[in-house]
């Protein structure tokens, strides 16, 4: 599966997985059917490299997603789509999720007024984003925001793009997040 890892190439012709569509190696075309835990951690694994988390951070995403009200895996997909990294690829203003981390560990943002470097921050509803005034000129924040037209910004986010601004409008639901995930699926694995 695609999972856009790479930015802009993923959205071109010579994507890995366009150009040969089975896994690596010698036999990979003739791999066999894998079995139901398999299919759950692969489902696991994808959503991990997707937002960039390690087993022990996704690990405590899952916990605190299974200890709020409602249902667990809606809970798991919020609160991976509410940490500021992801938040700041959302709003264009990086082209890929690693990227955006990077952003924000270098100190170019500004949350609710107070420099923000932790890429992990939850962000709430209403809480605003503001590129510093420093980092406005950087070359792959002005490309990335030209780039957002295609991607374009989820409903739960509001981007200013003259003023370099974006803010939460609501917690995103599970309607607002379309990227391709199964999350029954992890919380079967977890629930083992």
């Amino acid at each position: 599966m695609e999972l856009f890892l790479k930015g802009d190439r993923c959205y071109t012709d010579k994507c890995a997985l366009k150009r040969r569509n089975y896994p690596p190696g010698q036999h990979g075309q003739g791999r066999s059917k894998t079995s139901d835990y398999g299919v759950q951690l692969r489902e696991k694994q994808k959503v991990k490299r997707l937002y960039g988390l390690l087993e022990k951070q996704f690990r405590s995403y899952f916990d605190r997603a299974d200890r709020m009200k409602g249902v667990t895996g809606e809970n798991l997909l919020s609160l991976l789509e509410r940490r500021l990294d992801n938040v700041v690829y959302r709003l264009g203003f990086a082209s890929s999720r690693s990227e955006a981390r990077q952003l924000v560990r270098h100190g170019h943002f500004v949350l609710n007024g107070r420099k923000a470097t932790i890429p992990s921050i939850q962000v709430k509803a209403g809480d605003t984003i503001v590129l510093r005034e420093k980092s406005r000129n950087v070359a792959a924040i002005s490309e990335a925001l030209d780039a957002v037209v295609r991607r374009g910004v989820p409903q739960w986010l509001e981007l200013d793009r003259d003023a370099f601004t974006g803010s939460a409008k609501t917690v995103p639901v599970r309607e607002d997040i379309t990227t391709p995930i199964q999350e029954q699926l992890i919380v079967e694995l977890y629930s083992k």
